[in-house]
């Protein structure tokens, strides 16, 4: 993967860059020569993860694009699809001190963060000592993340929103850069909290992990079920993938790009759409958080394809796994069979 920073904008147009600090069509730009480069690293992240996930492609691009974005991603697939080997993967290409957590409804909030113990020393002086939880990691992967109840539930909700915890009234800020990735399984609904509102917008993305397609299963049973397996091996650290997330929020975005993802999040509105499947199957629509977070992804699958800023292409593609969590439809929708893939795809149709 290499950016040609001489390429033309790809917008199509010779429009002003609205946002970012870059400046396109500048080879001596440094940030153009970083940009390359970063390029050319998720390159090899993407090909060390493929080498042992196989036939998830968008599943691992979208999952790169929320940690790139400085994001949390809801991977929402039944058991056997490797959704645990994924995060594993990851935690290993990028250098990510990962823990794990198995969600049940009788975790407690102190499983999760850390509680403090009274430690009575030599000197015979009693003290409260805080002992960290499974939180302090880099990259946490909340299996079955509905089973948790919702007082536990709130309290990651805390930690992912503010990357620190509040134990007996004193704050502790959490590992950087703190991504959650979490599981759900579609299927076993019994003994399950449904996730609130407030915590599903609180992941950047809502990633649907399919079936493979048949030859990437046979490569899969031939390569895994042999006397030996393929181990990733690490490319990058934690600090180059801060510093990656830093250099995204400087790429610039093109005025019609902004149009396309504040027309895109306003159609999906009852009261200011036009579209008949919106005003009439939609009761959640996405807020302003929602195009802060397409903003933010688009700019991080651009890098990913090699390209230099973000297109309209990038806004469609992202569309469905940044706004699927953050709408509901009412009960009309359901009784109609409609689905808010339906619907969202309705809400691109002008931006083909």
């Amino acid at each position: 993967m290499s950016i040609d920073p001489a390429a033309p904008s790809p917008t199509g147009d010779t429009e002003n860059l609205v946002t970012g600090n870059l400046v396109a069509g500048d080879p001596a730009d440094k940030a153009v020569a970083e940009l390359e480069q970063l390029g050319e690293t998720l390159t090899r992240v993407l090909d060390g993860v493929e080498r042992i996930i196989f036939g998830q492609r968008e599943v691992i691009e979208q999952t790169l694009v929320t940690l790139l974005s400085g994001g949390h991603v809801l991977l929402i697939g039944v058991p056997g699809l490797a959704k645990t080997k994924l995060v594993e993967t990851l935690s290993i290409v990028l250098g990510l001190e990962t823990n794990r957590i198995q969600c049940t409804p009788d975790l407690m909030p102190a499983d999760i963060l850390g509680s403090e113990v009274l430690e009575e020393q030599d000197s015979g002086r009693r003290a409260f000592r805080f002992i960290r939880g499974p939180v302090f990691c880099q990259l946490l992967m909340a299996d079955e993340i509905n089973r948790a109840s919702p007082r536990t539930q709130s309290a990651l909700l805390q930690a992912m929103q503010e990357h620190r915890v509040s134990i007996a009234g004193q704050y502790h800020a959490l590992p950087e850069p703190f991504h959650v990735l979490a599981t759900q399984n579609p299927l076993e609904q019994e003994g399950t909290y449904p996730l609130p509102e407030a915590q599903l917008d609180r992941f950047l993305l809502q990633v649907d992990v399919r079936y493979p397609e048949l030859a990437s299963e046979r490569q899969m049973l031939l390569a895994t079920t042999g006397a030996s397996e393929e181990r990733p091996a690490p490319v990058i650290a934690p600090e180059a993938l801060r510093r990656a997330q830093r250099l995204i929020r400087q790429i610039p975005v093109g005025e019609s790009v902004l149009e396309a993802i504040l027309g895109l999040t306003r159609r999906g509105r009852p009261e200011s759409t036009d579209l008949d499947a919106v005003r009439d199957h939609v009761a959640w629509a996405p807020g302003p958080r929602a195009s802060q977070a397409l903003m933010l992804a688009c700019r991080a699958r651009a890098v990913l394809h090699g390209r230099l800023a973000p297109s309209v292409d990038d806004v469609v593609a992202l569309a469905a796994p940044v706004l699927r969590h953050r709408m509901a439809l009412n009960f009309a929708a359901r009784a109609d069979g409609v689905t808010v893939e339906h619907v969202i795809g309705q809400m691109c149709d002008p931006l083909r």
